[in-house]
C-alpha cells in the first residue's frame, strides 16, 4: 500500500473556504477508495500566497510515495512554481493526488491536464464580465 502525505489549507483558496476537518475527511475517503495509506496532513500557513509548508512536504517526498492535496487549487497560482512541483514529482517517480477532483499526476501528460484546468479556472472571472 502506497504511503501518501495529506496537504490542506487553513485559509480560503480561489474564493472557497473549507474547514480543515472537512478537507481531511475528503482526503481520508479518497485514500480509502484508492487503497492509499493516509499519513497525517500538513497544514499550510494562513498567510496569503504562502506555500512554506508545501515546500517542506515536497522536501520530504523521498520518504513517501506521494502527496494527496484536498484540491488542485491548493497548488501555487504562479504557473512557474506549479511547473517546478510537476517536474520534481515526476523526476522522483512519485504521484500527486487531488481528492476533490479525483485527479492525479505522475507524468507530463497528466500535468498538462492539470494545467488546462488551472487555465480555465483562472479565465472564468473574465468570462463573467462579458455576461453582465
Amino acid at each position: 500500500m502506497n504511503k501518501v502525505r495529506g496537504y490542506i489549507f487553513s485559509r480560503p483558496f480561489m474564493g472557497e473556504r473549507v474547514p480543515q476537518h472537512v478537507q481531511n475527511l475528503v482526503i481520508r475517503d479518497y485514500c480509502n477508495r484508492n487503497n492509499l495509506q493516509f499519513l497525517l496532513s500538513a497544514t499550510e500557513y494562513a498567510m496569503t500566497g504562502c506555500h512554506l509548508i508545501h515546500e517542506q512536504v515536497m522536501d520530504e517526498l523521498s520518504e513517501v510515495d506521494g502527496i494527496v492535496a484536498y484540491s488542485i487549487f491548493l497548488l501555487p497560482e504562479n504557473a512557474e512554481k506549479r511547473q517546478k512541483i510537476y517536474e520534481k514529482t515526476i523526476v522522483m517517480k512519485k504521484t500527486y493526488h487531488f481528492a476533490v477532483e479525483g485527479l492525479k499526476f505522475s507524468n507530463k501528460k497528466e500535468c498538462d491536464r492539470i494545467e488546462l484546468i488551472w487555465r480555465v479556472r483562472q479565465t472564468l472571472p473574465d468570462c463573467y464580465r462579458y455576461l453582465a
